[in-house]
């Protein structure tokens, strides 16, 4: 209950439906407001990434990869790349939850603490870019590919040019920095206790909600089977759910339903939003941060494409624009509370730089 409090999204999502419901009494239409299909996607996937987290699976993921590193940049590389393909399927809020505690012990113990802020700045960038090219990779997309019924192919030729460009500027900006040899990094992989059952299980259900995204598989079906089984398997789980962000959707879901019935506010929206879809999206994330952007903007235009691009470009930027990047700025103020004022720095300047680059891409190329 304290951490619902003390989410001012989730405060400011209820607080305008609130405000909308004076302008629009509760009837019921109230009742088709609520996106249920991608609340109980995200919380099905919610689960089962808790419960791959509990068992260890990602820090042993990783640990494997870091095994072949034998230079400062090569574990740079992999600490940050690590984050950008895992967001891809384990969200980017998750992979920065698991790979950003993972570089902070890893650098400790190869004597490279200094190199804690731009690894955790490109980190960060990382998770919020690479998580962009699929549906399940962020909040914002699996909203946007059910809201929209957007097809597969039509949702790849959207984002993957930008994620592979993306992938282009990470590399090339790593590999400009300063190399030096590692010292034989221990594993922790002997601490974990085995769970060969409980991964097998979470893996299972992981691949029935990728079905589900897909629509192989009806949500409705989906959710009680992955309760079931959670249930069975480890019922703390559902403590670890972010229910924060499902609230903050549906309040959304409410403001977003009642705006839209109202002429005056919806032909202003679409005005204003009429072929400059992504710039809007980009600019109001970083105000609101990009997920309640594209709650908020796809009820004022029929352009999927231009949103799913400024959505996902528009979570760089300020530190809000992406609510995910909020886990590595407290990170690093528990952490290193002397770098506070560098990391800001650094990553205002290295994500406005890697903004400002997109933004000129789909400018000239994407548009």
């Amino acid at each position: 209950m304290k951490r619902l409090k003390g989410d001012p999204v989730l405060l400011a999502a209820w607080g305008l439906a609130l405000v909308s419901a004076f302008l629009v009494p509760p009837d019921r239409e109230w009742l088709g407001y609520v996106d249920f299909h991608t609340l109980g996607l995200l919380f099905c996937l919610m689960l089962v990434m808790a419960g791959l987290q509990d068992i260890g699976f990602f820090q042993r993921l990783g640990e494997g990869i870091l095994g072949r590193t034998r230079t400062a940049r090569q574990l740079e590389l992999v600490l940050v790349l690590l984050c950008f393909f895992t967001a891809m399927l384990i969200t980017n809020d998750v992979a920065l939850i698991t790979f950003v505690p993972f570089a902070g012990a890893v650098l400790g113990m190869a004597g490279l603490t200094d190199r804690i802020v731009p690894v955790v700045v490109f980190q960060t960038v990382a998770a919020n870019l690479g998580s962009m090219a699929t549906p399940v990779g962020n909040p914002q997309n699996l909203y946007l590919y059910s809201h929209y019924g957007v097809p597969l192919d039509e949702f790849f030729g959207a984002v993957l040019p930008f994620a592979g460009l993306s992938l282009v500027l990470l590399t090339g900006a790593l590999l400009m920095r300063r190399s030096a040899p590692l010292p034989e990094i221990p594993s922790t992989a002997g601490q974990l206790p085995p769970a060969r059952g409980r991964l097998l299980c979470y893996l299972g259900l992981f691949l029935l909600s990728l079905a589900a995204v897909a629509k192989l598989i009806p949500v409705l079906l989906l959710v009680p089977m992955v309760m079931a089984a959670i249930l069975l398997i480890d019922h703390r789980l559902f403590a670890r759910v972010d229910y924060g962000l499902l609230l903050t959707f549906a309040g959304f879901f409410i403001f977003i339903g009642n705006v839209e019935r109202i002429p005056a506010f919806r032909e202003l929206f679409a005005a204003l939003l009429a072929g400059r879809e992504v710039y809007a999206a980009a600019l109001v994330s970083q105000v609101i941060s990009n997920v309640p952007a594209a709650l908020l903007l796809s009820g004022f235009t029929d352009n999927a494409r231009a949103l799913l691009i400024g959505t996902n470009l528009g979570g760089l930027g300020t530190l809000i624009a992406s609510m995910a990047s909020l886990i590595s700025y407290k990170y690093i103020a528990l952490s290193f509370p002397e770098k506070k004022g560098k990391y800001l720095g650094f990553f205002t300047a290295v994500n406005l730089l890697f903004l400002a680059v997109l933004l000129v891409f789909y400018h000239f190329v994407m548009a």
